[in-house]
């Protein structure tokens, strides 16, 4: 053995392994702001890391009709799936279940199409779950053709107002996060 890395030793651990000669101790802790790097052509693109939990008490009901339980937990479920995938990124989801995701199109109702297009289970009474804000009502339109109940998005477009009254008069509840999950 060469080197170890670990978080932390204890004096009795080291005492061990200080005697093993030409043996490197590597102390590895976690950055809180942790990078992730990606390498384009002529040069590297660093991202923060996308930890940030969402929860009921973080999210904030923007429609007329809040979202029922079912709906909380497949929208919380969507939420997570929705981070590990390509940008625009779109998820369709049942509690505890991807049922779909469209992904890497130009524009966001391209993605819900894409997404549309995908599924091999039926979308009636799916939730919806966007990276990115909706920049115009059409992409939650096209979902709610496909039978969405509720949507979960970031929110922040200058046309959210439009977005929220289409919501509304489509029947769906809609939450923001305040938070993209958007990736290069």
């Amino acid at each position: 053995i060469e080197a170890i890395a670990a978080p932390g030793y204890t004096d009795a651990a080291l005492a061990i392994l200080t005697a093993k000669k030409n043996l490197r101790l590597l102390v590895a802790t976690a950055a809180s702001d942790e990078l992730v790097l990606k390498s384009i052509s002529g040069g590297i693109l660093a991202q923060t890391a996308d930890r940030t939990p969402i929860d009921k008490m973080s999210a904030r009901v923007v429609t007329q009709r809040a979202p029922t339980e079912e709906e909380w937990d497949a929208l919380g479920f969507g939420w997570k799936v929705c981070k590990h995938v390509k940008s625009n990124a779109i998820v369709y989801a049942r509690r505890g279940q991807s049922v779909s995701a469209g992904a890497g199109q130009m524009s966001r109702v391209d993605s819900v199409k894409v997404g549309a297009m995908k599924a091999v289970l039926p979308l009636k009474g799916t939730v919806l779950a966007s990276d990115a804000f909706f920049p115009f009502p059409d992409g939650l339109e096209e979902a709610a053709k496909h039978g969405i109940t509720a949507a979960i998005q970031p929110g922040g477009s200058m046309r959210d107002d439009d977005v929220i009254a289409a919501a509304n008069r489509l029947g769906l509840a809609m939450v923001f996060t305040g938070v993209r999950h958007f990736r290069h």
